[in-house]
């Protein structure tokens, strides 16, 4: 199963994604699109890892997480995937951002359905403020929107987490 958890920054979502992977079954991982290229996110990539518990295998995927999540699957458990922003900043730096939607679609397929492994996908919400004045960040707010819509039509279950507190918009937010 899929499970789609979007918010703002610092709204709660990586701390509820890895709650739930240890609520998981194993095996449990962390797939991360993340690259520090600052001192703060360097410090913010940290944390997070400071905040898993130990053996969780964390795979760093860049702008390859798509494929790791083809390949993690057939190893069943639960898998963190975080974060969808992050990944398609990668790919906007390799310049495959054209194609994201068919890779998305091809990374997620595995894990649709009850009875295959469970996915955590964390995304920022970032269309609910004012609308840029930059055209290139208005073409990432459009592209995440689109992605982020693409995960949620494939998940079961869709939270929005405001302030720490999830709210469900879609599914069974057990």
């Amino acid at each position: 199963m899929i499970r789609l958890l979007l918010g703002g920054t610092r709204s709660g979502k990586s701390a509820l994604g890895e709650a739930l992977l240890a609520a998981g079954s194993p095996p449990r991982r962390v797939v991360a699109t993340g690259r520090a290229l600052d001192f703060a996110f360097r410090e913010r990539i940290a944390a997070h890892k400071r905040a898993r518990p130990a053996g969780v295998a964390v795979i760093e995927a860049g702008a390859a997480a798509m494929d790791v999540l083809g390949r993690e699957a057939g190893h069943g458990g639960t898998i963190l995937f975080d974060s969808l922003d992050f990944w398609l900043f990668a790919c906007h730096d390799l310049g495959k951002t054209q194609s994201s939607l068919a890779a998305l679609a091809r990374g997620l397929a595995p894990y649709q359905g009850a009875d295959g492994p469970e996915l955590i996908v964390v995304s920022a919400e970032i269309g609910l403020g004012p609308l840029a004045a930059d055209a290139s960040v208005r073409r990432f707010a459009d592209a995440l929107g689109t992605l982020n819509q693409a995960a949620a039509a494939m998940a079961g279950d869709v939270r929005l987490v405001v302030a720490g507190l999830s709210v469900a918009l879609k599914g069974n937010a057990s």
